[in-house]
């Protein structure tokens, strides 16, 4: 059973930065996306990032492209999510999800994602 447990979500002001981890444990079948996520009060769980296997090609959402970066460890089996010059509007609950691949293309729909964590609590105070 594969396993993902998140962490590094607190509160922090404006413009301040977070950096969230993701620890993947299990066996895995193969190659897999790593994706974040987050959901805000009130809304449906949006696409935040992304990365293929090895981490070389990433997407983001319009509205973090530019101050968040994803990154992944293949050794410790670990991504993560720089997130500088954070607002009031990224406050939300953040998930880290596992896609198997499907050919090519970075995986950005929730429904695509076979695996989650749990979540962690990111607030921005202004």
């Amino acid at each position: 059973q594969v396993q993902l447990v998140e962490s590094g979500g607190e509160l922090v002001q404006a413009g301040g930065s977070l950096r969230l981890s993701c620890a993947v444990s299990g066996r895995t079948l193969r190659r897999y996306n790593m994706g974040w996520f987050r959901r805000a009060p009130g809304m449906e769980r949006e696409f935040v990032s992304a990365c293929n296997w090895n981490g070389d090609r990433t997407y983001y959402a319009d509205a973090v492209k530019g101050r968040f970066t994803i990154s992944r460890d293949t050794v410790k089996n670990t991504v993560y999510l720089q997130m500088n010059s954070l607002k009031p509007e990224d406050t939300a609950v953040y998930y880290c999800g596992l896609a198997y691949e499907r050919g090519r293309q970075i995986l950005t729909e929730v429904r695509e994602y076979d695996y989650w964590g749990q979540g962690t609590q990111v607030t921005v105070s202004s």
